[in-house]
């Protein structure tokens, strides 16, 4: 018996969810991620069903020394886990909502979609990410920057506790006076302390928006584009928006007005009374016609359709970093690149506007990555893998290289990848950020029961 059976053995006597090794029949549907082309194969894959059940995985974990990875939703999986135990917690599932605090409890499988309905019977909302189907706490950890960003900031700084399996074994709670060193790098600092069972996330008031999103054909991408970047220096931190470029297929799920085209989808969220939304927005309207105009009032529970990101697992591939302040040379320079007239193997590249809250940190601090930054920008390959490797890193550096001067050289975690790009993991965060964030690993994981940080 190899000391991976033997640890599968022992821990079919402890944890009472699946203990599954790669022989069996449901382990590749277990450690399933979002993005297919990443296959993780650990030597044992645990499901979770209770704290305790975490507990013993990381107790036995310790005592064998092997290491310990968490996945939830799978959408943060960027790098395949070859090794170790993988545990998942799409078993530990549910909200509750405190009202009278506007605190939802929140268990660590838990997807955004079943936060906002429970928070929406309260007429309450959580300041949450464009993807209603993301898990909870791997979007947060990482910071979280959602379509309510510039008005609400980071999400990441409306959490506010974590009960927490330290690498002890221990279970710990981690607020702002409990553990306040975990919970400040639990705010963004992503992985590598242990197993986050559940969350403390408090909510905001809010029933209704002014929000959707508008779509502009291929011959108005550049001057749509070109208004967009001058819009967003005037606009207030009420309002919230991104653009991006979109290639899409001539297939029968893409609506018939863009169905086979390449169009510029504007997102907009404001976060006050319709009249003022629509003054606000009516610079962009005034620039072309619009393919869409799905920009209305509407109930912040919905706000997800926003977006409109796909759910279905499928291979994916992206390249995401920051950017500085951007102007009409910036807008140049990209649509260069990747405008309409280019023949380029990716899919969708997008431009969020950051800036007002997001610059300000919580009045205790928190390990996110990124607040100077005014925009993100990311890059959606063509989901074909066999371009992962080579193609399509080749193109998006093609078309970063004349971006140079407007790359920020802090990015956020979340938007980091798989580590991948040189220089990456350090960016992530200020450097007295990472230092601090590494006195907080050393301390509540020792002997790196965790492992995290750039691929071996």
């Amino acid at each position: 018996m190899t000391p991976a059976d033997e640890l599968t053995a022992q821990l079919r006597t402890q944890v009472a969810g699946p203990v599954l090794g790669p022989g069996d029949d449901d382990f590749a549907t277990e450690v399933a991620a979002q993005n297919t082309a990443v296959l993780h194969v650990p030597d044992v894959a645990v499901g979770l069903t209770s704290e305790a059940d975490a507990v013993a995985v990381v107790n036995a974990a310790a005592a064998s020394g092997t290491p310990v990875r968490v996945l939830a939703t799978g959408h943060g999986s960027a790098t395949p886990v070859t090794g170790g135990i993988l545990v998942t917690t799409s078993r530990l599932t549910g909200v509750t909502i405190d009202v009278e605090n506007r605190v939802a409890h929140i268990a660590a499988g838990t997807r955004w979609r079943e936060v906002i309905e429970a928070a929406a019977e309260h007429g309450l909302a959580p300041i949450c990410g464009a993807s209603d189907n993301v898990g909870t706490i791997g979007y947060i950890v990482g910071g979280g920057l959602g379509p309510l960003a510039r008005t609400f900031g980071f999400s990441s700084d409306w959490a506010r506790g974590f009960r927490v399996v330290t690498a002890d074994g221990s279970v710990v709670s981690a607020n702002a006076t409990e553990n306040p060193d975990l919970f400040w790098a639990l705010r963004g600092g992503k992985g590598g302390f242990g197993i986050v069972t559940s969350m403390d996330f408090e909510l905001v008031e809010l029933s209704t928006l002014y929000g959707g999103s508008l779509f502009f054909d291929a011959e108005h991408i550049a001057s749509v584009f070109t208004t967009w970047v001058e819009w967003t220096q005037t606009l207030p931190e009420e309002a919230t928006s991104s653009v991006v470029i979109l290639r899409l297929p001539p297939l029968p799920f893409i609506p018939e007005p863009l169905r086979g085209k390449t169009v510029l989808s504007l997102r907009f969220a404001y976060i006050g009374d319709q009249a003022e939304g629509e003054r606000l927005l009516e610079p962009i309207r005034a620039v072309a016609p619009a393919l869409i105009d799905a920009v209305a009032e509407m109930q912040a529970a919905q706000i997800a359709t926003i977006h409109n990101d796909p759910t279905d697992p499928g291979p994916g591939w992206d390249r995401g970093m920051l950017l500085n302040q951007i102007d009409n040379d910036f807008a140049a320079a990209l649509l260069e690149g990747v405008g309409p007239d280019k023949e380029l193997p990716v899919v969708a590249i997008e431009l969020r506007h950051l800036g007002g809250a997001t610059k300000r940190d919580v009045p205790e601090g928190s390990a996110v990555g990124g607040r100077n930054a005014d925009y993100t920008l990311i890059f959606i390959g063509v989901p074909d893998p066999s371009l992962f490797d080579t193609v399509l890193p080749k193109v998006v550096d093609g078309v970063l290289a004349p971006l140079a001067p407007w790359i920020s050289p802090e990015t956020n975690v979340n938007y980091a990848g798989g580590f991948f790009i040189p220089g990456s993991y350090d960016a992530s965060w200020p450097a007295d950020t990472l230092t601090r964030l590494n006195a907080v690993r050393a301390t509540y994981d020792p002997n790196t029961v965790f492992p995290y940080g750039p691929p071996a």
